[in-house]
C-alpha cells in the first residue's frame, strides 16, 4: 500500500444496484471486506433470492461478525417505485453517523444485440431499455444525493459502472452502446456540477460473465462475434475478482479527476 492510500473506506453506507450476480456481487464482497466495523451495504437487484443468498454469506463473514450490516432491496430500478425504495431503505438501515456515502451505480442490461439500427422502429422498446439503463441512473442518483447531503466530515462517492462502448460504437450494440455512452455523460456533468463530490466512471473491461456468453452467441455483427468469441478461447476475459481489485485500489488512493472515465487496463 502507498503512503497516501487509505487503509479502509470509512464508516460507510454503500448502495450498490445490480449487487446479485456478476460485477456487482464481486463489488459488494470486495467493499464489505473495505469499510469498517458497524457500516451497512444496500444491495438491490431484481433477483430477491440471489440478494438474500449473497446477505447470508456476508453475515456469516468475518465481517458479518464484526458488525456489517447486509439490506437487501428487491426492486426494478426501472420502474419510478424502484429508485424511492432504495432510498427509503437505506435511510432506515443508516447508522447515526457515517463518514462515507457510496453509490455504486452497476445495474445495467445488455438490450438485444443480434439486430441493426435500422431494425429498432418500436419506441416502447427502446423507451424501457433507456428506463433501466439510463433514466433509473440518473433518478437514483439524484434520489441519494438529495437523502444524504453534504455536511463536514462526510465523502461522498458515486460511481458509474461503464464500458469501452461509452466511448467507440459496437455495431449490433446500439442499445447498449446509447446507454453506456449517455450514462458516462451524466456523471461527467455530476461532477462538474458538485466539485465536492468524488464521481468516477469505471469500465471493469471484458469480464467473463453470462452477459459475456450472450454477446458471443448473439451477437449480429459476425467481426464483432467472432472478437468476442477469440476472446474467450484465448482466455483473454478478466474474473471479476480482478477487475473489481482495480476498481478498489482507485478508491483507497482517491487520486482518480472527478468525472473521469477510467478503463480497467489503465489501473
Amino acid at each position: 500500500m502507498s503512503s497516501t492510500e487509505r487503509a479502509d473506506l470509512g464508516l460507510a453506507l454503500c448502495i450498490i444496484t445490480g449487487a446479485s450476480r456478476g460485477f456487482g456481487r464481486t463489488v459488494a464482497k470486495e467493499v464489505s471486506r473495505l469499510v469498517k466495523p458497524g457500516s451497512v451495504l444496500v444491495l438491490v437487484a431484481r433477483s430477491g433470492d440471489d440478494l438474500r443468498a449473497l446477505r447470508t454469506e456476508l453475515a456469516e463473514s468475518e465481517e458479518g461478525r464484526a458488525g456489517l450490516v447486509v439490506e437487501c432491496v428487491e426492486a426494478d430500478l426501472g420502474q419510478m417505485e424502484g429508485p424511492e425504495s432504495v432510498v427509503r431503505a437505506s435511510k432506515a438501515a443508516l447508522p447515526e453517523v457515517i463518514d462515507h456515502l457510496i453509490l455504486v451505480n452497476n445495474a445495467a442490461s445488455l438490450g438485444d444485440v443480434s439486430r441493426y439500427v435500422k431494425s429498432f422502429t418500436n419506441m416502447a422498446e427502446v423507451d424501457s431499455y433507456l428506463s433501466l439503463n439510463v433514466s433509473s441512473a440518473l433518478c437514483l442518483t439524484a434520489s441519494v444525493l438529495q437523502a444524504f447531503p453534504q455536511r463536514p466530515g462526510l465523502r461522498r462517492t458515486v460511481i458509474n459502472v461503464s464500458s469501452l462502448c461509452a466511448q467507440q460504437p459496437f455495431p449490433s450494440w446500439v442499445l447498449y452502446c446509447t446507454g453506456k455512452a449517455a450514462r458516462a455523460m451524466m456523471f461527467r456533468v455530476l461532477a462538474e456540477e458538485e466539485p465536492d463530490l468524488r464521481v468516477l466512471n469505471y469500465s471493469p473491461g471484458p469480464l467473463d460473465t453470462a452477459m459475456q456468453l450472450v454477446a458471443r452467441s448473439e451477437t449480429a455483427d459476425p467481426s464483432l462475434r467472432k472478437a468476442f468469441s477469440d476472446k474467450f478461447a484465448q482466455g483473454q476475459l478478466l474474473t471479476c475478482e480482478a477487475s473489481c481489485a482495480k476498481l478498489m485500489k482507485l478508491l483507497l488512493e482517491d487520486k482518480y479527476t472527478s468525472g473521469a472515465h477510467i478503463d480497467v487496463f489503465d489501473v
